[in-house]
């Protein structure tokens, strides 16, 4: 591994009290470059532009994908990685979905966990802050021939992070669009399926929601995710979240989630969910609240939830009564070492570098 320190370091820049999420980057990045079959030499550098043109073939043909993690630091100026074995398998996933060579565990978390050393100070402390880290792969080569590339790049930037959503949000159930389809790269994190979903998010914009909650393509009668986010749905007190498949993303969060409610003794099922036994549950009153999960938001609260011209209103539940705010502060107090981590998710960036 290369280590290059930015001699210009930006972190003076950086006001932990005032910040926006993605739009200031760590002093660092990673870089490892594909060509002739094979990995090269991983190189932690000073973040910055890249020399490339229109005619990559990642911008031309879609071949890219990525993922999102987080670092925390603890009171006593710890840091620490969430679950990055989960995270390294599901990039290999997508990126073998999209005919891309896989990444060797040495480069994706010797690397990590290099740039998360080296740029600890860029990691706020405090309650809903974090680091969020995007690792990604795109094709480079530079060729206009529809065809699988032969060079490609993985690298790692890092972003200071807060709260995504601050307050419970409004979503619409789509009818009509679809994020996925069977035999599609919905299991993927591949970046055209954001592409993809921005219009639809844009029209539901547009009518007063701010996200939507995806069906399945050929009925529209199953809920599958919302926005960017696996989804949950509360009936009475049992828990219930769609199975993933080709079409449905493995989220690192879900499956945190579904792990501590079963610890908490809470029923949860893992099973499709219909609109219409969501839109009846809300009728007779069972339906007590859904919500989002994913790395960048933890959870987001539903407060309403629109279906054929109706909106269905949502309780605003206190933390005592609700399923999600005590399984968010559950999964917030492992991953910033305030409980006892006895899944053995919580991984210690030693200070080496």
């Amino acid at each position: 591994m290369i280590i290059q320190k930015s001699t210009n370091p930006r972190i003076s820049e950086f006001d932990p009290e005032n910040f926006s999420f993605g739009n200031m980057f760590s002093d660092h990045m990673v870089i490892c470059e594909y060509e002739n079959g094979k990995w090269g030499e991983v190189k932690v550098m000073p973040y910055g532009p890249l020399p490339f043109t229109p005619a990559m073939m990642g911008v031309n043909y879609g071949q890219a994908c990525f993922e999102g993690m987080k670092a925390y630091k603890d009171k006593d100026d710890q840091v620490f990685i969430f679950r990055p074995e989960k995270n390294f398998s599901r990039i290999n996933k997508s990126a073998s979905r999209l005919a891309m060579p896989e990444i060797p565990a040495e480069v994706f978390l010797d690397g990590l966990k290099a740039l998360v050393d080296l740029d600890r100070d860029w990691i706020p402390y405090g309650e809903g802050n974090s680091l969020y880290i995007r690792p990604l792969i795109f094709a480079t080569e530079e060729a206009l021939k529809a065809r699988i590339s032969n060079k490609y790049m993985f690298a790692i930037v890092a972003t200071p992070a807060k709260s995504y959503y601050s307050a419970p949000v409004s979503v619409k159930i789509s009818d009509y669009y679809s994020r996925s389809a069977n035999g599609g790269v919905g299991f993927a994190k591949a970046a055209g399926n954001y592409a993809a979903s921005f219009y639809p998010t844009q029209l539901a914009n547009e009518e007063g929601y701010e996200q939507i909650i995806w069906t399945d393509d050929s009925t529209h009668e199953y809920f599958e995710e919302s926005g960017t986010m696996n989804v949950f749905v509360r009936i009475n007190d049992t828990i219930y979240t769609p199975p993933t498949s080709e079409k449905i993303l493995d989220g690192v969060t879900r499956d945190s989630f579904i792990q501590l409610a079963n610890k908490r003794g809470i029923e949860l099922k893992v099973e499709p969910i219909s609109v219409k036994s969501v839109v009846e549950a809300h009728k007779n009153g069972s339906l007590k609240e859904v919500w989002g999960v994913g790395t960048a938001v933890v959870t987001t609260l539903f407060k309403a939830i629109g279906y054929q011209g109706e909106k269905l209103e949502l309780p605003l539940l206190t933390i005592e009564d609700s399923f999600a705010l005590q399984l968010q502060k559950d999964l917030v107090d492992l991953q910033t070492n305030v409980a006892e981590d006895t899944f053995g998710w919580r991984v210690l960036v030693e200070k080496s570098i």
